[in-house]
């Protein structure tokens, strides 16, 4: 169906295809001025088309890339929730090998803060009627709020930039403005937004900003600020909590329900989630990016399913996975395998680790014929094929989702994971595959990007955590909420009910801390909050939010200071592998001649053993030098 109706996509401006591009070339900035560019409605939907290209800015960790290891993978590999592939591939925050910035950073207000200023300079001596001002105006509120709250997260006290500003103006040269005062216009911003913003979807298309877009982001915002102020001890948080409890319920109550999925495996919704055809009617979907052959395909499929995916999981955070259950690994009685293989390791897990990491399998090529198979003689070789669904015939495109045993794009067999390594496909260091975006129906040609799964950008699970962790933070969690938020996406990934009243201080005896200033110890958190922020870190893995979250919660020496680790294994299996495994005693691996005979595979380095480590100065990025040299007025975050 949606190959049928480009048009209208392109019209509905969320493809962000080439044709914006096109459209940009064909009428500049430069021309669409005073002259020409704002004497109709259709004038300022044109004028705003290219906005929609913030989802895909690669500055934005939670953006849409063609590729996921340059979008959205990028922020949670900057987490440690996920590793590069390579040797070389040291988390530059735990490692403190983070360049200095002399540009970019992230630092821009000309781009999509001038566009969106321009356009609200013209709305009240343009040729609209109120309401479709009102409309233009909550729009730009949107987009400048939107762009707005990252460049708070990155910088904290940032310039606040509400007009067109010339090279004479002064207020280009100006201050940083507080945070808080900042934050707060952005909230102003995105209420007036809420409130005022029309319903034109018969112009703009229905899959566009709406009303329902601006209480997403409300959402996301207030959370992240409120929690930041809370644990960043700025004060003045609870006004951040409420708004998010509010907006986020009205969202719940409008979009009741969650996905489910159409490929009959466990957790079908979850996955599906990022790789359904075209999500224009899925429930909870808010807003998506369209993807359209021949017009904007993405190559987010087609790169896992080759040698260049370069994202892999790590044993830490695979240590997070509930049991299915309900508990986790370290309860008494959470009834976990062991460690000591990878079969063990996933057997009973929660099913969204499944759609997140390639499950352990073997088979058997066909006899001269790689898009063949057939089972080993070995039971506990297909047990994960019998639970996501077996693969029947490599073929390209093949069909299903995420189903076992996979293939590369021109249909070669993956005879076993894991599949340790760098070069051939389908392979990594950690034997932890992340292959998110996989698909199996999508077609691809001599590594050409053919795939048109749609993305969402607003989606109701995202709602949910918002507001269950909102209401830890004003002290109204209770069983209800856990009922109407973590619960609904632990039904659908068939994982057993939060129970609130039995999460005490024992129900995992490995949670985390969090790190006030000055305090190098850490304070373990909340045993409720923790399991609240585990089911965040589970439900939105491989989305982006790793790196915001971590920061604003205080957390990032507890989630960077640790080595990453791979899969167990013997000495032996590791060696013909051209791997090692990791002392834990020296935080170094063990080498070839070491005294170990099995263990976890070695990565990277012990960061603390290395003497390294997260550093205080990243919770804020560092603004460019260049910008301080063109403007004296501007000082530097602390430390950097």
């Amino acid at each position: 169906m949606k190959k049928l109706i480009i048009s209208f996509a392109l019209l509905t401006g969320v493809v962000f295809s080439s044709c914006n591009d096109s459209f940009l070339e064909k009428t500049p900035i430069t021309d669409l001025t005073e002259d020409n560019a704002f004497n109709s409605y259709d004038n300022f939907k044109s004028f705003m088309w290219p906005c929609y290209e913030m989802f895909t800015n690669n500055t934005i960790r939670t953006s849409l890339a063609n590729y996921g290891q340059n979008g959205n993978y990028a922020g949670d590999c900057d987490a440690g929730y996920f590793e590069w592939k390579q040797e070389s591939g040291y988390n530059a925050f735990a490692y403190q090998t983070v360049a200095s910035a002399a540009s970019g950073n992230g630092w821009d207000f000309k781009s999509f803060i001038r566009r969106i200023n321009i356009m609200l300079s013209h709305i009240d001596s343009s040729a609209m009627n109120e309401e479709q001002k009102k409309h233009w105006r909550a729009v730009g509120y949107f987009f400048h709020s939107f762009w707005y709250m990252e460049l708070i997260d990155r910088f904290g006290d940032i310039p606040w930039v509400d007009q067109v500003l010339q090279e004479d103006s002064p207020e280009a040269y100006g201050r940083r403005e507080d945070r808080k005062v900042v934050a707060d216009k952005v909230l102003e911003r995105l209420l007036w937004a809420e409130k005022n913003i029309g319903n034109f979807t018969t112009s703009d298309g229905k899959n566009t900003i709406n009303q329902d877009c601006v209480r997403a982001a409300i959402s996301r915002f207030t959370l992240r600020e409120g929690t930041w102020r809370k644990y960043h001890e700025l004060g003045d948080y609870d006004k951040y909590f409420e708004e998010c409890v509010r907006v986020s319920e009205l969202l719940m109550s409008a979009y009741p329900k969650l996905y489910q999925g159409v490929d009959n495996q466990p957790a079908a919704g979850y996955g599906e989630m990022w790789t359904t055809e075209d999500l224009a009617n899925v429930p909870g979907v808010i807003l998506y990016k369209s993807y359209v052959a021949n017009v904007n395909p993405h190559g987010m499929g087609h790169v896992e399913h080759t040698s260049s995916h370069n994202v892999e999981m790590n044993q830490k955070t695979v240590d997070l996975y509930l049991m299915k259950n309900g508990k986790p690994i370290k309860n008494a009685v959470s009834g976990y395998h062991g460690n000591k293989n990878m079969y063990t390791i996933f057997r009973d897990r929660d099913p969204r680790l499944y759609h997140t990491v390639i499950p352990p399998y073997k088979v058997k090529a066909g006899k001269g014929d790689y898009a063949t198979w057939s089972y080993t003689e070995n039971e506990a070789d297909r047990e994960f094929i019998d639970i996501m669904g077996a693969n029947t015939s490599c073929s390209n495109p093949g069909q299903g989702m995420k189903r076992l045993p996979g293939q590369n794009w021109s249909a070669s067999l993956v005879p076993e994971i894991p599949r340790l390594g760098t070069g051939a496909f389908v392979t990594c260091r950690s034997g932890y595959y992340v292959w998110k975006n996989w698909s199996n129906w999508e077609q691809n040609f001599n590594n050409g990007d053919m795939n048109t799964s749609d993305k969402p950008i607003f989606k109701i699970e995202e709602v949910l955590l918002n507001d269950a962790e909102a209401h830890f933070e004003l002290g109204t969690f209770s069983q209800d909420i856990a009922d109407k938020t973590i619960n609904k996406l632990r039904e659908r990934a068939n994982v057993a009910k939060m129970k609130v009243d039995e999460i005490d201080d024992s129900f995992d005896p490995n949670r985390g801390k969090y790190y006030p200033k000055n305090n190098t110890a850490g304070i373990l958190v909340n045993p409720v909050l923790w399991e609240i922020r585990r089911e965040r870190i589970i439900e939105l893995m491989g989305e982006g939010f790793g790196f915001y979250d971590i920061r604003r919660w205080r957390m990032a020496p507890w989630f960077l200071n640790k080595p990453a680790t791979g899969v167990w294994m013997s000495k032996e299996q590791a060696k013909k592998n051209n791997m090692t495994l990791f002392n834990s005693e020296t935080g170094y691996s063990d080498g070839i001649n070491g005294n170990m005979t099995e263990g976890n595979i070695f990565l990277f380095n012990d960061p603390v053993k290395e003497g390294k480590g997260w550093l205080e100065k990243y919770y804020l990025y560092q603004v460019p030098t260049s910008e301080i040299l063109l403007n004296p007025e501007l000082t530097q975050n602390p430390d950097w």
